[in-house]
């Protein structure tokens, strides 16, 4: 069996494809949207060369591709027989509600000819098959976009991280600017600086030595450990906001030697708590 987990997202349009693609981003997979059937085996192949990087995709797949009705279920069974978990989210939705979205929105039905309503039956009878291979069917007609994301996010989420946030860290240096997409900034500058150490000053915050002289000072012990009480406090309160990601950003003045120091901590830290969480040494290879 393939490492990769594929989930395919599909159902009838206006169901909140895009708003469940979105969902599965803020938790980590890679995503594509209208991706043709035909070139999923290729991108699956490449993909799996590169497991450090992504374990995770999921891409919404539908009738806006022409040919997705005849060529799916050949696809999908090729790559079963190969190895590949393929899991299918199927979005379905009424009629009047599915109706009144177009309504809402203007946009034109990928299969109306004479009117949206007749659209949206032709669409649901070509895609009967498809929604009974499902391994999920989410009906939409009373969800709105909070609502769905967080059905969505459950369900793709182990038991132990169900409703957790996915967080990011972000190492910068503040010579370079402050990531624009930070929720939290936290400044590290006043910790004292291994550049002005001749040994260490061209070594970044992955060496031990660098680690060693950030974290041993007292200041530092004091700072890491007033941090991780803020952010014990703060993760139950965002959780209960309902926010699905959050970015925290830490900077010193290059980027190379304190904040990634701090930035791993933070990391190591919300592993340890079973949060879904990344890091990004954003200028550690600039200073």
């Amino acid at each position: 069996m393939k490492s990769l987990r594929v989930v395919i997202i599909t159902g009838l349009s206006g169901s909140g494809k895009t708003t469940a693609l979105r969902a599965l981003e803020d938790i980590g997979f890679y995503c594509v949207d209208n991706l043709p059937v035909a070139l999923l085996p290729q991108f699956l192949e490449i993909q799996s060369a590169q497991p450090k990087n992504i374990c995770q995709v999921a891409m919404v797949m539908d009738l806006r591709e022409n040919t997705f009705i005849q060529t799916y279920k050949g696809v999908f069974e090729q790559l079963q027989r190969e190895g590949y978990k393929i899991e299918i989210l199927f979005l379905d939705a009424g009629d009047d509600a599915l109706l009144h979205r177009f309504s809402e929105t203007r946009r034109v039905h990928p299969l109306s000819q004479a009117s949206v309503m007749e659209g949206i039956h032709r669409e649901r009878m070509l895609l009967r098959n498809l929604k009974e291979m499902a391994d999920r069917v989410i009906d939409t007609s009373s969800c709105n976009v909070h609502q769905l994301k967080d059905a969505v996010q459950r369900h793709f989420l182990s038991s132990s991280t169900a409703r957790r946030l996915y967080i990011l860290v972000i190492s910068f240096g503040y010579r370079y600017g402050i990531p624009v997409d930070a929720d939290l900034v936290i400044d590290v500058r006043f910790l004292s600086n291994p550049y002005y150490v001749a040994e260490l000053k061209n070594f970044n915050g992955y060496n031990e030595e660098v680690r060693d002289y950030v974290l041993s000072a007292e200041e530092s012990v004091i700072f890491l450990q007033k941090l991780l009480d803020m952010m014990e406090f703060l993760m139950p309160l965002y959780e209960k906001e309902g926010k699905p990601r959050l970015t925290i950003a830490v900077g010193c003045t290059g980027g190379k030697h304190r904040s990634v120091v701090m930035a791993n901590e933070l990391m190591s830290y919300f592993s340890k708590q079973d949060y879904p969480v990344n890091v990004d040494h954003r200028d550690i290879d600039k200073s």
